[in-house]
């Protein structure tokens, strides 16, 4: 048998190597439609969903709808707001096991929870990318703040952790105490998990890099693992965990995966008392 030559070897080589090449082109350019999967609809059609869920609007300064929250009676409000930043796929109003989980205890007086909506989401209009989650999650904090002076804290679905988290990181004297359910430690971690055999950290325009965010964060911090997790992966959960150095909760969940989120967990009552164990009694100046 001949030997293979190098220039040989190199003609042999060069299609796979423009092929994989063309592929990472491919995979960058369409990178946001793999990482978010959005469900829409127009207005009145979520305004529907809203009334059949016991649900009306979240309300911008403006008028414009950002999320939505339990329809209330008459009365004091709850103690203290959380807000709730869901994860890549569906709408806001999907997640109204936040409401029953958080609004419910303490016969409602503990929690008042609003769902986040991003924008390109339900049918809130714009851009879907990191920087425009942020922006429209600093003036929702902006909103609440002007509103009254309760403790604000947040929660962070997967990669809704990511928003949560750099939230906190802009804004630490404003968010009172962070719940992390099924988080990531960065988009690139997970991106390669999934594809070890692409740059995608070189490729990634979105970044959700939660471990720096919370590296200087002073509040307190409860997180949720699944430890079947298929998507996100408990490994990813676990570091930004031991990653964060502050006052901090960890529940497991050993036999469920990234999906089988239950809204009866015994550890509603745990995460909650353990974020309201240092609550202040009203915000820092902004």
């Amino acid at each position: 048998m001949r030997p293979v030559t190098k220039s040989k070897l190199f003609r042999l080589l060069r299609p796979v190597a423009i092929c994989y090449l063309l592929f990472c082109v491919l995979l960058a350019l369409l990178q946001r439609r793999l990482i978010y999967h959005p469900s829409q609809a127009t207005e009145p059609a979520m305004l529907e969903q809203a009334r059949a869920a016991r649900c009306e609007p979240w309300r911008a300064p403006g008028g414009a709808i950002i999320g939505w929250k339990a329809v209330r009676p008459p009365g004091p409000p709850p103690a203290h707001r959380l807000v709730v930043f869901h994860g890549n796929a569906g709408c806001a109003l999907q997640r109204r096991h936040y409401i029953e989980g958080f609004g419910e205890l303490d016969d409602g007086d503990s929690w008042e929870v609003f769902l986040f909506e991003y924008p390109g989401y339900g049918a809130r209009p714009g851009e879907i990318s990191e920087a425009s989650f942020i922006e429209a999650g600093v003036q929702a904090l902006d909103a609440l703040a002007a509103a009254d002076s309760r403790p604000i804290y947040l929660l962070g679905e997967s990669l809704g952790s990511g928003l949560a988290c750099a939230l906190a990181r802009r804004q630490p004297q404003r968010v009172a105490g962070l719940f992390l359910v099924t988080p990531l430690a960065s988009l690139g971690g997970v991106a390669a998990h999934h594809y070890p055999f692409l740059p995608v950290r070189l490729l990634l325009r979105d970044r959700w890099d939660n471990g720096a965010a919370l590296r200087d964060y002073p509040g307190p911090v409860a997180v949720f693992l699944a430890g079947e997790d298929e998507v996100v992966t408990a490994a990813q959960g676990r570091l930004l965990y031991e990653q964060f150095a502050g006052r901090k909760h960890l529940s497991v969940e050993p036999h469920v995966g990234h999906n089988d989120f239950s809204a009866t967990a015994v550890w509603w009552r745990p995460v909650s008392d353990f974020l309201l164990a240092d609550a202040p009694a009203r915000l820092s100046p902004p």
